[in-house]
């Protein structure tokens, strides 16, 4: 799945483990199908900005995944992901260079095509 679609189904998945609520607020944009799935909700574009309570549950995930990245670092060493959090940093580059990849890795994101291409970051042009 890419990112689009696999943070709809987290969200889905998510909200069905919720149990009964009336509405469901949403940080961004309108989601196609997402009303026949799991019921009234709102998509408010900058709703943390917009929304204490969408604020709130942004910190909460913010949070979580950063002591989900640390677990994995100590599972998966050398790719600084107790301090990057997952996100492509010339340290995370370097050590899929030199390490690979792990079942971790999004296949799909551009950099990881690249290294998957033997491609070095930044030297592809377009014609």
């Amino acid at each position: 799945l890419n990112i689009y679609h696999s943070t709809h189904l987290a969200m889905r998945r998510a909200i069905a483990r919720v149990g009964q609520y009336d509405h469901v607020l949403v940080d961004g944009l309108k989601i196609r199908g997402f009303e026949d799935d799991v019921g009234p909700y709102s998509a408010i574009v900058d709703g943390d900005a917009l929304c204490y309570s969408i604020a709130c549950a942004s910190v909460v995930a913010k949070v979580v995944r950063d002591r989900l990245m640390t677990r994995l670092s100590a599972r998966h060493p050398g790719y600084g992901w107790e301090r990057n959090a997952g996100y492509p940093t010339a340290e995370h580059r370097a050590a899929i260079r030199e390490l690979g990849l792990t079942v971790f890795h999004r296949r799909s994101f551009a950099p990881i095509q690249e290294a998957l291409l033997g491609i070095e970051q930044g030297t592809l042009e377009l014609v």
